[in-house]
C-alpha cells in the first residue's frame, strides 16, 4: 500500500482520499478504523480539560465537575464543588466546546450542567427556577424557556 501526504496551506481541515481499483476487506477495515478514530478525537475535543484561576493558581477543571458557568463583571466564572474559578474563555466558546447533551444555556450569561440540576421549579408563570446540586438556584430567562421545556419533554 502506498501512502502519500500533500501539504496545502489553504487546507482548512485534513482530508483523506483513498484511491483504489476495488473496495476490498482491507480498505473497508481501514476506512472503519479511521472513522472510529476521527469520532474519538471529536468526542475528546468536546470534553477536554478547562483551565481556571483561583487564589492566584491556575487549576485544571474536568468539565463534568462544573455545576454552572456564568458571566458577571466582564469575566466568566466556573463553579464546582471545590469553589469558583475565573475562566479565560468566553461563554459562547465554552458553549461550543462543552457536550451539548450535558450543558445547556439558560440565559445570555449562564450555562448549567444538567447532571448537576436537582430540579426545575415550573410554579412561577413565564419562568423556570433551576435548583442546583450546590444548593443555589438560578432562573431560565424567557428567551430560553422554550428550549428548556423541549429538553424536559
Amino acid at each position: 500500500m502506498e501512502i502519500e501526504i500533500k501539504i496545502d496551506p489553504a487546507c482548512k481541515a485534513p482530508k483523506l482520499v483513498v484511491v483504489t481499483a476495488e473496495v476490498t476487506e482491507e480498505i473497508e477495515g481501514l476506512v472503519e478504523q479511521l472513522s472510529r478514530q476521527s469520532d474519538d478525537i471529536a468526542e475528546g475535543e468536546a470534553q477536554r480539560l478547562l483551565t481556571g484561576t483561583r487564589d492566584g493558581m491556575v487549576c485544571l477543571i474536568e468539565p463534568e465537575n462544573l455545576i454552572r458557568i456564568y458571566a458577571a463583571s466582564g469575566r466568566v466564572f466556573g463553579v464546582t464543588e471545590e469553589g469558583e474559578y475565573v475562566l479565560r474563555r468566553r461563554l459562547y466558546e465554552l458553549e461550543e466546546q462543552l457536550d451539548s447533551h450535558r450543558f445547556v444555556r439558560i440565559s445570555n450569561s449562564e450555562i448549567v450542567n444538567l447532571k448537576q440540576v436537582l430540579g426545575f421549579d415550573l410554579r412561577f408563570t413565564g419562568t423556570i427556577c433551576v435548583k442546583l446540586s450546590d444548593g443555589t438556584s438560578t432562573y431560565v430567562s424567557r428567551r430560553y424557556v422554550s428550549k428548556i421545556k423541549k429538553i424536559l419533554g
